[in-house]
Formats: C-alpha cells, structure tokens, sequence
C-alpha cells in the first residue's frame, strides 16, 4: 500500500511539472510574439516618422523656393520698367528683362512654342512630383530629396509666370506694370513671359589690343531665382548621384507588394 501511495504522489508530481513546463512554455510563445510584435510596431513608426520628415522637408524646400521667386519677381514687375537696371553692387545688378523661353533666356519660337513649353513643364512637373512621392516612401536619402525639390520648386515658379503673369498684369515695356489692369493683361493663359532680373557682370570691359580690343562681359545671361534652383538641384545630382541613389532602401510594404 505504501509502495502505491509514493507511486501516485510521483506521479502527481509529474503531472505538475509537466503543467508548469506547459505554462512556461505558453508564457514564452507569448512572450516572443509581443516582442516580435513591439519591434513590429516600433519599425512601422520609425518608417512613418522618416517618410513624415521627409515629406515635410520637401513641402518647405518647394515652398520656400516659390517663396523667394515669386516675392522678387512680383517686386520687380511693380517697380521696374523693362530694361531698367539697378546696381546693387559693381559685380550684381538687378535688370529687368522677360523671356518666353526657358532658363537663362533660351527661347522657342512662336506662340505654340511658348504653348509646347509650359505643357512640358506642367507634364515634367506632375511626373517628378510622383518621383519624389516615390522617394519619400522608400526614405530616400534627404540631399537627393531637396534636390528633387529644388527641381520641382523651380520649373513651377516659371510655370506660375507663364500661366498667370499675362493675366494679371500689364506690359512693361512702356512703364512699370499695373496689377490687374482694366483693359486686361498683356497676354493669354499659359502665354505670359518669365520674369528675369539677376545678373552677375563679373568682369566687363575691353581686352588688350593684341586681343582684338573688344569690349566683353563675362557671364552675361540675366535669370531668377527658380532658376538657380533647377541649375543647383541638377549639379547636386549630377554631383552626388551615386551617393544619394546607393541609399534607397525600398519599405516593407514596397517590397511585399512586389513579391
């Protein structure tokens, strides 16, 4: 009998080790899967607080951009008459000047010309604009971000001054311009011209006789500031594309979609 009762509490014993175990376990499976689960989430929110940044930046990079061009040209269209100039410093003057074209002057010729050329930059603006949405998903690197947004702040302040300048205002070719004059603007929609007034006569004058004697000006183009943006976004990736593209780490979702 007593050889029985010690065989049963062993094996009760038993059965509570084995419970325990199975509790433990349980307790660990449990355990892990709210850890997998919390790095989970803590992955998921870092990923979306990198995309928000990035995002963010770009709105400021863009809006700031527009910002300054708009403001300076607006100015300018106000208070200066075409082809007045004020010197600023020996080296920088601010020249008054439109063109129809595209940065620095460059022109096509006619107004479906003009028309092809605003379309093009509403069409380059809307696929950089998803190119960039793109880079944001993947927390691309921030340098090839602002670049991007550069670009884009840019052809859209000439895109604003095609659109809407001639619309607005008057001409200026025989006094300074009035905004939204009663017998209408100087042109069509998407037909206006871009406003340019920043030029840089770095060096201006005449050459040695036996270089001919001719009078020069080095770097004699007159632009904006929307241009500067597009030509400093275009060097920075031309400059750091292998940097900025080597860091494109497409998201999880990104990757599970294309599985």
């Amino acid at each position: 009998m007593e050889f029985f009762k010690k065989g049963h509490q062993l094996c009760t014993t038993v059965d509570v080790l084995f419970a325990f175990c199975e509790e433990c376990t349980l307790f660990g499976v449990l355990r892990s899967a709210l850890i997998h689960k919390n790095k989970e989430q803590s992955t998921k929110y870092i990923e979306q607080s990198t995309r928000m940044k990035r995002l963010t930046l770009a709105i400021f990079v863009i809006f700031s951009v527009l910002l300054l061009d708009q403001s300076l040209k607006i100015w300018v269209k106000l208070n200066m008459y075409m082809g007045q100039t004020i010197e600023v410093m020996d080296w920088f003057h601010l020249h008054f000047t439109e063109n129809k074209g595209m940065a620095f002057g460059l022109v096509l010729g006619g107004d479906y010309g003009k028309l092809l050329l605003s379309l093009f930059r509403i069409f380059a603006v809307g696929l950089l604009t998803w190119f960039l949405a793109r880079l944001i998903r993947e927390r691309a690197h921030v340098g090839l971000i602002i670049a991007l947004s550069m670009i884009i702040a840019g052809a859209m302040g000439n895109i604003l001054d095609s659109a809407f300048y001639g619309i607005l205002f008057s001409g200026s070719f025989h006094g300074v311009a009035t905004f939204l004059p009663e017998t209408g603007g100087y042109a069509g929609f998407l037909h206006g011209s871009v406003v340019d007034m920043l030029y840089f006569p770095v060096y201006h004058g005449y050459l040695p006789q036996w270089m001919g004697g001719r009078y020069v000006e080095l770097f004699r183009p007159i632009f904006n500031i929307a241009d500067i943006s597009i030509t400093l976004g275009v060097l920075s990736l031309v400059v750091f594309q292998r940097y900025f593209f080597a860091s494109i780490q497409p998201s999880v979702v990104t990757r599970n979609s294309s599985l």
